[in-house]
C-alpha cells in the first residue's frame, strides 16, 4: 500500500477554500483531514458540521474528521451526517472507548483513535482490533505549524510492531510537523497516512507544495518503505 497524503483543511485559505481544496484534490490528494476543536480539549476553536457539509459537496476523496473535543459522542451523528468518512476521537477525551468506536461503525464510518504525544500506545491494546486507524500526534494538538516531536518515530515503530503482532488492520496516521524533511522518517517508522497542514495548504502555492511532498513519499517508497 502506498503512503497516503491527507492535506489538513485548517491550514487552507478560507477566503478561497473551495478553489484551494479542489486544486489540491486534482493534484492527487488521497483524502482531506478536517480538524474540529472546541476550545476546551485543546486551546483553539475551529470548524463544525456546516463547513464539513459544504466541502463534502465539492470533494470526491474521503474526509478524515479529527474530533479534538470534549464528549465527542454527542456529535458523532452530526459529523457522520455532514459527510465524514472516517471519525477519529481522542483516547484522552472518551470515557467508554469501545462504545464510542461501536457507535462510529454503526453510523457507517470508519473508526479511528488519536493519541496525544504523552499517551502510550498501550492504552489501545484492548481495542486495537476494532480500529481502522490509529492517529499518532507528533505535536501537541491545538495549533498548526508546530515543530515535530522526534520521539514520535519510536512511538510509530512500536505501534507498527504491535499491530503486526496482533494481526490488526489499523492503519497508522501521523499528524503534526509533517513536511518533506520529516516525512521520510515517519514513513520509515511505519506511517501509512501523513497529515500535512502548513506544509501543503499553508503554502503560497499549495499544489506545488503537495507535489513536493508527494515526490518525497514516492521516492521513499521506491527504495523499500517499511510498514506497508
Amino acid at each position: 500500500m502506498s503512503v497516503q497524503i491527507a492535506p489538513s483543511v485548517i491550514s487552507a485559505d478560507f477566503l478561497n477554500l473551495g478553489a484551494s481544496l479542489g486544486a489540491v484534490e486534482r493534484a492527487g490528494a488521497d483524502m482531506f483531514h478536517f480538524d474540529v476543536m472546541d476550545g476546551q480539549f485543546v486551546p483553539n476553536i475551529t470548524m463544525g458540521p456546516l463547513v464539513l457539509s459544504a466541502i463534502k459537496r465539492q470533494l470526491k476523496v474521503p474526509i478524515d474528521v479529527h474530533l479534538m473535543i470534549v464528549d465527542p459522542d454527542r456529535y458523532l451523528g452530526d459529523f457522520a451526517k455532514a459527510g465524514a468518512d472516517i471519525l477519529i476521537v481522542h483516547q484522552e477525551a472518551v470515557t467508554h472507548l469501545h462504545r464510542t468506536v461501536a457507535q462510529i461503525h454503526s453510523l457507517g464510518c470508519q473508526a479511528g483513535v488519536a493519541l496525544n504525544p504523552a499517551t502510550p500506545i498501550a492504552m489501545l491494546e484492548d481495542i486495537l482490533e476494532e480500529l481502522d486507524t490509529v492517529l499518532v500526534m507528533s505535536v501537541n494538538p491545538g495549533f498548526g505549524g508546530q515543530t515535530f516531536i522526534p520521539r514520535s518515530e519510536s512511538k510509530i515503530a512500536a505501534l507498527r510492531a504491535m499491530i503486526a503482532r496482533r494481526g490488526a488492520r489499523a492503519r497508522i496516521e501521523v499528524d503534526g510537523g509533517i513536511d518533506p524533511d520529516t516525512a521520510p522518517r515517519v514513513i520509515a517508522a511505519g506511517a501509512q497516512i501523513l497529515v500535512a497542514g502548513a506544509a501543503v495548504l499553508g503554502q503560497p502555492d499549495p499544489v506545488a507544495a503537495f507535489e513536493r511532498l508527494r515526490a518525497v513519499t514516492t521516492a521513499v517508497g521506491s527504495v523499500g518503505r517499511v510498514g506497508s
